[in-house]
């Protein structure tokens, strides 16, 4: 039984974490909430994972780096100096960061890129997805995360080739672009679609969550991975063994 601590246990996933470790196999060893230390809680950990804020990443990985524990970060809306802290700590200790910890996300991530590195630049791609209204930045970590596979099949850098928010006169869609749109609104856990959009012909790979509780499950089941690993960068499709 490993002993999970939460970072972030007054948010919403904080919460739905909790609650899925109440009833697993695994315990919980405590939480911390916003401006509190987590360093007494890696202490008392075998593993951590934060689903806090940006600001607070950096002092969550220095308490892991402290205690010797591993890490897995859901966090989303993060920087390139935030990856750069994340690359830094996993010479210490393992790390997992991802933008969404659903096992079906995993596979769907997979699954696009295979497509994506078959389907000729051609094929246009648009990544699709709606949250609650409650969710404050946009698009979701999960859509960028599906852009990513995408990108690296086709062996591009997404931030060169984003086309997002358009709005009047945008001209043409240009070649080789990755889409996105965002919607918001009610209660919606999260769905996601990759079109890909042919010459006569739309492939579409989609997944939806219907409850918070599977984002839980797959931090839980990913942060307990970590453990006994060597430092350095995970991701969710390692604890899946998918290439």
């Amino acid at each position: 039984m490993a002993r999970i601590g939460i970072i972030g246990s007054e948010g919403r996933m904080g919460q739905a974490i909790a609650a899925v470790l109440a009833t697993g196999e695994h315990s919980c060893s405590g939480g911390v909430g916003r401006g509190e230390n987590p360093g007494d809680l890696a202490d008392a950990s075998d593993a951590l994972v934060d689903f806090s804020s940006p600001p607070a990443l950096k002092d969550n990985l220095h308490a892991a780096i402290g205690a010797g524990v591993p890490i897995l970060v859901g966090t989303t809306g993060l920087d390139d100096s935030h990856h750069a802290a994340l690359d830094s700590a996993a010479q210490a200790v393992p790390v997992l960061q991802t933008g969404n910890t659903s096992l079906g996300v995993t596979l769907l991530s997979a699954l696009v890129h295979e497509a994506a590195a078959r389907l000729g630049a051609e094929w246009d791609i648009e990544v699709l997805e709606m949250h609650h209204r409650m969710k404050v930045d946009a698009p979701s970590g999960t859509a960028r995360l599906l852009g990513e596979a995408a990108a690296d099949a086709r062996g591009i850098v997404l931030s060169e080739h984003t086309e997002s928010g358009r709005d009047g006169h945008t001209g043409e869609r240009a070649r080789g672009a990755i889409g996105f749109a965002a919607l918001r609104g009610g209660t919606v856990a999260g769905e996601h679609s990759v079109i890909f959009a042919g010459q006569q012909e739309r492939l579409t790979l989609s997944h939806t969550a219907e409850d918070r509780s599977i984002f839980a499950r797959g931090a839980v089941q990913g942060a307990a991975w970590l453990i006994g690993k060597p430092p350095g960068r995970y991701a969710m499709k390692d604890v899946l063994g998918l290439e």
